[in-house]
């Protein structure tokens, strides 16, 4: 095979990575190759800040080429950066009809080279994006509206990470069954029956990824790996705001494709003209067999309804609800709690939306303290961490469209506001549109607030729900989480009952839980290897990033036996 020389230093370069992901999955305890800090890069291949800026910068106004790619009958773009800016960056759009037929012809080489092989050229997809990760931080910053130092971390290593994961979960689900067996079947006195017996990973076909707005690349890289590394080919339809960090992932994807030997058709890009709606037509194509979609609720439910010819992973929305019972370390919970709240503007499906309070407050290190007192209290501590701009700047980012503005203000409108929002200058970026977080009261015994704090009200809007009781508050998360769904969920109390009512519910529901969180981690954040992202167990989402069900069904085992 011509790309033997190839796959042979790729498997001594990348299978000690590949070994220490297999522990990781296996153990869940902290891991990562890719270096959070940016100071980190600039040797062995990887670009150094100025490089990538640069790099970056080249991309703007300019066809991001992907010129050997079938079926090119047009040239797209349009991305405004959240910043103000136009990228100005165009990308080949595709007759479908031409594209499909040509991912499909590089399937069978690419399932005979196994899932080790498979594997290990994924990984070097991966060691190449890392070298770009500065490019990258900026291409994700001016799609998403996250500030650089987000964009770099959670568009670079994080992400990253991700697709690491998918592949050693991939690659454990198909190494599970043996290539070969012998069975022997005893017969008594006569011959025993002997077969010789071939087990095959064979894909499903095309996987379809449906790129997200605010995470194209964390969002987008577990079903991009998971299905290539099982054997499938994948187009990638990014969303029209948050092009370029998929395209320039599918361009590498590509050069490394071809350059181990396969054909670089299996993976391609899928850009689409302005309201074209070209995800709905994919989605029926009778090629497409794999769909992974994060987004709305109402398309996620769209493609579970209709797209019957394939496997479909969705990432929806939900309604994140924290309880606050209790708590040994005030300062603590309200620190914790406002870095949630403002983190990227709550513009991420993990952001706190519901805080359910009891009406009569809440037992403290610090005392006693009323409803009121702790809405007035989080409030302070928001206006403490983003009073300085340049520090919110650092932590907000921008807003990501029109609809998230128009939620925020709208949500004063909803009930008492605790903490009105406001807006920041950005001397970088003038045009950028930038707010701090909305906090308001509701209460959860009205039948007229519950239309707002029961609804995902997706931005930088929080909701402070005085409840009856601790089992009502219980009661209300266990609703929310079946009815709405929910990608996180917390709690604060220092009674062991409620903590064990509230782990029951949210083990009942199947919903992530993170309990009496004060330090450095927050809700809204997990990681790679260790933390499951969603649980595919109520409505958010129908499946976790990244478990042994997110993989295995993106292949079946097909067995050839003969008689020996």
């Amino acid at each position: 095979m011509a790309a033997e020389p190839t796959a042979h230093a790729l498997l001594q370069k990348h299978r000690p990575t590949l070994d220490q992901a297999l522990e990781a999955i296996r153990t869940r305890a902290y891991w990562s190759p890719h270096p959070e800090h940016p100071k980190a890069y600039g040797e062995n291949g990887s670009l150094d800040a100025a490089a990538g800026k640069a790099a970056f910068d080249a991309l703007l106004g300019n066809r991001l080429d992907l010129a050997d790619q079938p079926g090119i009958d047009d040239w797209v773009g349009g991305e405004v950066s959240p910043y103000g800016i136009e990228l100005g960056v165009t990308y080949p759009h595709p007759d479908i009809d031409v594209l499909l037929p040509a991912m499909r012809a590089g399937q069978r080489a690419w399932r005979e080279a196994g899932a080790e092989l498979r594997a290990v050229v994924c990984l070097e997809i991966l060691k190449r994006i890392s070298d770009r990760t500065h490019q990258f931080a900026h291409a994700v910053m001016h799609t998403s509206g996250q500030a650089f130092m987000m964009a770099f971390q959670a568009g670079g290593p994080h992400a990253q990470d991700r697709g690491l994961e998918a592949v050693a979960y991939a690659y454990a689900e198909q190494v599970r069954t043996p290539e070969q067996a012998e069975w022997t079947k005893p017969q008594g006195k006569r011959d025993p029956l002997v077969l010789t017996k071939r087990f095959t990973a064979v894909p499903r076909g095309i996987g379809l990824v449906i790129g997200c707005n605010t995470f194209p690349t964390w969002n987008g890289y577990p079903g991009l790996f998971a299905s290539l590394a099982t054997g499938n080919a994948v187009l990638v339809k990014p969303h029209p705001r948050a092009v370029l960090p998929l395209a320039l992932t599918v361009r590498i994807a590509r050069d490394v494709l071809a350059e181990a030997g396969f054909d670089p058709n299996l993976v391609a890009l899928a850009a689409e003209r302005p309201g074209e709606g070209i995800a709905k037509t994919l989605a029926l194509r009778p090629e497409i067999r794999i769909i992974d979609y994060t987004g709305s609720t109402a398309f996620g439910d769209w493609l579970e309804t209709n797209a019957h010819q394939a496997q479909v992973y969705t990432e929806k929305a939900g309604v994140n609800t924290v309880i606050v019972h209790s708590t040994d370390d005030y300062q603590g919970m309200l620190s914790n709690l406002a870095f949630s709240l403002s983190l990227y503007s709550g513009q991420m499906c993990t952001t706190p939306q519901n805080l359910l309070i009891p009406r009569d407050g809440i037992a403290t290190d610090q005392g006693h303290k009323s409803f009121d007192e702790v809405t007035a209290d989080l409030a302070r501590a928001v206006d403490g961490l983003l009073g300085d701009d340049a520090r919110a700047n650092a932590l907000l980012g921008a807003i990501v469209n029109p609809d998230v503005k128009a939620r925020l203000e709208a949500a004063a409108g909803l009930g008492e506001v605790a903490l009105a929002s406001r807006e920041v200058a950005n001397p970088e970026f003038p045009d950028a549109v930038v707010r701090t977080p909305v906090i308001v009261k509701l209460d959860g015994a009205k039948p007229d607030d519950e239309a707002a704090y029961m609804s995902e009200c997706f931005g930088p809007v929080s909701f402070a729900v005085a409840v009856d009781s601790a089992a009502d508050a219980v009661e209300l998360l266990r609703r929310t989480v079946r009815e709405k769904g929910a990608m996180t969920v917390g709690a604060y109390t220092t009674d062991a009952a409620t903590e064990q009512a509230v782990e029951e519910a949210c083990l009942e529901e199947a919903a992530q839980l993170s309990l009496n969180l004060t330090g450095g981690v927050y809700v809204n954040q997990t990681a790679a290897f260790s933390d499951f992202h969603g649980s595919g167990g109520n409505p958010a989402a129908n499946a976790a990033l990244t478990d042994s069900a997110f993989v295995a069904n993106r292949f079946r085992m097909v067995e050839v036996r003969r008689e020996a």
